[in-house]
């Protein structure tokens, strides 16, 4: 037994903090959590927290543990996907993730990864994955990376291709509701946590990519199963049709194209008490983005920000996310990737986007609390798991940070963070990650490259 003692207790229901608390954990549970009054077991270890401020473990409701689908980092890793999501956990947990919610990727990759961190044979954040997102095609297809069937072979790129899409991709556009239900229930026995489709297409976005026949036929299979169901929309009315089909929750709610969510739509959205994840900018990187977009972009980009701002006041309930990922190094000296390594406040940077998050929302207004049950008690209910996580109550998963100074005070304090526990266990968070692919730096040039000296290249400046 461990009595955490003295700290300020936020435990995420959203009432008033407690000061000088005690948090009891029995093996994995929490068995009480109470004012200094709080009886302590003679034999119970003591963690001393004065000062403190202990909140739940946060919960990232949308990242993406094997992310860099470029091909140079799939074709180099082939083979070793399980490591690149095993890091991806564990450099999620370091920063107090403990809960991640993985919504497209390769599923038998990631349920390996899954069960192992489940078993206790593997450090990592608690994961619960989808796979697919249903009716999208895979890494390298118009959806993500259409250039590359045009430089790797047919064989290597339905290999890839299979790994994330197997039976449920974008031949599911051609079929009767009924006929994407039997693909789709296939899927769901394949092990996934929960459903995610595409209500509009991947890019441009702009276009319905289900039916919405289609997508509550889809939505009534996940629940049938006892999952949640939810949607990735990019348009007003791909979102509108997303909330009527019954989705737990929404992604990217905010991103709506140039034309921000009508009343209509935030007003259904908060009696439904769908869940909205919101994707919102930091001021500076606001204002990067609008001074290197083209018109159409800062549309975009306006009304994202707009949309931001109506959904804290429409009461639907927030969750945090930021489609959160790890990129390789080498990725660094190639410009398409400028949004992650050098426009300000990175919000998809897995182990500090969370950060941008919480600080892009106190930029916007959002009260301290209702951000703090976006990470928290909002994604566990959305995603049907409050019965074990999103707060700190007696019975539930002992899954906490402590803090060192006040979130509810300012947003970076979400940064000072002392101690991660995770099932009843204080993580050794200077040892994660275990195994650094992505995460390690830059190899420097071999002896080859620094005489390398490329064509209509100074060969003096080159050697500088």
């Amino acid at each position: 037994m461990l009595a955490i003692i003295g700290a300020t207790i936020i435990d995420g229901n959203g009432g008033a903090p407690i000061a000088d608390g005690v948090i009891l954990t029995q093996g994995p549970r929490i068995t009480a959590v109470g004012p200094s009054s709080t009886v302590i077991p003679p034999q119970a270890n003591r963690i001393t927290a004065t000062g403190k401020f202990v909140i739940p473990g946060l919960l990232d409701a949308n990242v993406h543990l094997l992310a860099d689908i470029r091909l140079e980092n799939l074709v180099r890793h082939e083979g070793r996907y399980e490591d690149l999501i095993a890091e991806a956990a564990q450099v999620a947990l370091k920063a107090g993730l403990t809960t991640v919610f993985d919504t497209w990727g390769p599923r038998r990759a990631l349920l390996a990864v899954r069960d192992r961190i489940d078993a206790g044979q593997l450090p990592g954040s608690r994961i619960f994955c989808a796979g697919n997102i249903v009716g999208f095609d895979g890494p390298f297809s118009p959806d993500f990376m259409a250039r590359v069937p045009e430089i790797a072979s047919p064989a290597l790129v339905r290999r890839i291709n299979a790994m994330w899409v197997e039976n449920v991709g974008r031949h599911l556009m051609w079929l009767s509701p009924a006929q994407v239900a039997v693909e789709v229930r296939a899927y769901i026995a394949k092990g996934v946590n929960f459903v995610k489709y595409g209500s509009n297409d991947h890019y441009p976005g702009s276009f319905l990519a289900l039916s919405p026949r289609v997508q509550a036929a889809i939505v009534a299979e996940a629940h049938s199963a006892g999952l949640t169901a939810q949607a990735h929309t990019m348009s007003v009315e791909g979102l509108h049709i997303a909330i009527e089909a019954g989705c737990d929750l929404i992604q990217h709610t905010n991103i709506t194209g140039p034309v921000p969510i009508p009343e209509a739509t935030l007003e259904l959205l908060a009696q439904r008490r769908t869940g909205a994840v919101v994707f919102p900018f930091t001021q500076r990187r606001f204002e990067w983005f609008m001074q290197k977009a083209d018109e159409t972009a800062r549309c975009v980009y306006s009304a994202m920000d707009t949309n931001t701002r109506n959904l804290i006041r429409s009461g639907a309930p927030l969750l945090m996310a930021w489609d959160a990922n790890l990129q390789a190094p080498e990725a660094a000296t190639d410009a398409a990737s400028a949004w992650y390594y050098e426009a300000p406040d990175s919000p998809q940077r897995l182990g500090q986007g969370h950060l941008a998050w919480m600080m892009a929302m106190e930029e916007k207004g959002c009260p301290p609390m209702k951000m703090l049950m976006a990470a928290t008690k909002n994604v566990a209910v959305a995603y049907g798991k409050e019965r074990d996580l999103g707060t700190l109550e007696a019975g539930k998963i002992a899954d906490l940070l402590i803090l060192d100074r006040n979130p509810l005070a300012a947003a970076a304090n979400y940064g000072t963070v002392s101690m991660v526990m995770k099932d009843g266990a204080v993580i050794d968070t200077e040892a994660l990650p275990l195994n650094p692919i992505l995460t390690r730096p830059l190899e420097p040039p071999c002896a080859e490259e620094r005489d390398y000296v490329p064509f209509l290249t100074c060969p003096a400046c080159a050697r500088r």
